[in-house]
């Protein structure tokens, strides 16, 4: 773990944004993230959480595209087509929702009877897939969520809260994770990317808000690759396939966490928490994308070889294990 966090300091100090905070802060009030948060607009919160869902499976600039082309929907829309009673069984409730199964190529769905008059389909979104999350996320936001995600999420930290615990941030992530984590075809990642920016950028007086979104790493294959080919994951005997496993007990997650409890954040982002698990992943990331250092990617390195590139700061103590070894 000490090669690991040396690592990451290393990382952290070439990588780091000095103003992640900031930026995410005035972003939060340019799109409204902020207004909406101090207001209680849940129906704004829905229309930035169900876009921002929407960035999974495909590249931003894919997902982008189909939105600037087609829209996205509304929770206006969704709340119109409801009002009408449809006739599915499915279309009741948050619990009822689950199973829907509806396939925007197939044109299926669960209920086939009650197909043709269903609204789920009639919002041109990028796939099935996304119409049910669109509609699940309503219904959690109206029923679960009782129409106020805000007063939801300040109930749950509070909970949740143990301020005497070494272990306090994850006992309030998992309290928001977990139950979101079950609205239909949330991934892990883009969950945790969202419910992080809205965290720390919306109200930075909201100190639980705060410790919470601090705390939400978002592993993508960058991130994941990172760890392979510093042998961190084989030093851990945490070796294992991107994918569900990066966020189990040992997975790339919580060792990006444990490894931050060992790390003052605030030498990199001085206006953040000492404790700062989302900072460090982003510092990876920021250290292999190709939007920034561009170090440590599939472009840069044959991923069935060793790395060969000696002028990467890391080089001596990296391991280069290949991804695909022949």
């Amino acid at each position: 773990m000490k090669r690991l966090i040396d690592d990451l300091v290393a990382v952290s100090t070439l990588s780091s944004n000095r103003h992640y905070l900031t930026e995410l802060r005035a972003t939060s009030v340019e799109n409204g993230t902020s207004v909406a948060v101090a207001a209680h607009d849940t129906a704004a919160l829905f229309e930035w959480l169900a876009d921002a869902l929407s960035y999974q499976g495909v590249s931003d600039a894919i997902a982008e595209r189909y939105i600037d082309e087609h829209g996205y929907v509304t929770f206006g829309e969704l709340a119109h087509a409801l009002e009408a009673t449809p006739s599915c069984p499915r279309l009741t409730s948050y619990w009822h929702f689950a199973e829907c199964r509806f396939a925007k190529t197939a044109y299926t769905c669960s209920e086939p009877e009650h197909l043709r008059c269903c609204p789920v389909p009639k919002h041109d979104l990028r796939n099935g897939r996304l119409n049910q999350t669109a509609y699940a996320l309503f219904f959690f936001l109206r029923e679960v969520c009782d129409g106020d995600l805000v007063a939801w999420i300040d109930t749950r930290l509070a909970t949740a809260d143990r301020p005497d615990q070494p272990d306090r941030a994850a006992l309030m992530r998992e309290a928001l994770l977990e139950p979101l984590g079950c609205i239909h075809g949330v991934s892990n990642k883009v969950l945790s990317m969202a419910m992080a920016s809205l965290l720390l950028g919306a109200d930075p007086r909201r100190e639980r808000w705060v410790i919470t979104g601090a705390s939400m790493v978002a592993v993508d294959t960058l991130v994941h690759n990172w760890l392979h080919r510093t042998g961190c994951l084989r030093r851990l005997g945490a070796e294992h396939a991107y994918g569900p496993n990066c966020y189990r007990p040992g997975g790339c997650a919580s060792i990006i966490e444990e490894a931050a409890r060992h790390i003052d954040a605030r030498q990199f982002c001085p206006e953040g928490p000492a404790f700062f698990p989302r900072l460090v992943q982003k510092a990876i990331w920021r250290f292999c994308a190709e939007a920034h250092l561009a170090v440590c990617n599939g472009n840069r390195i044959n991923d069935r070889d060793r790395c060969a590139q000696t002028d990467c700061p890391l080089f001596e103590a990296c391991e280069r294990v290949p991804l695909r070894p022949q």
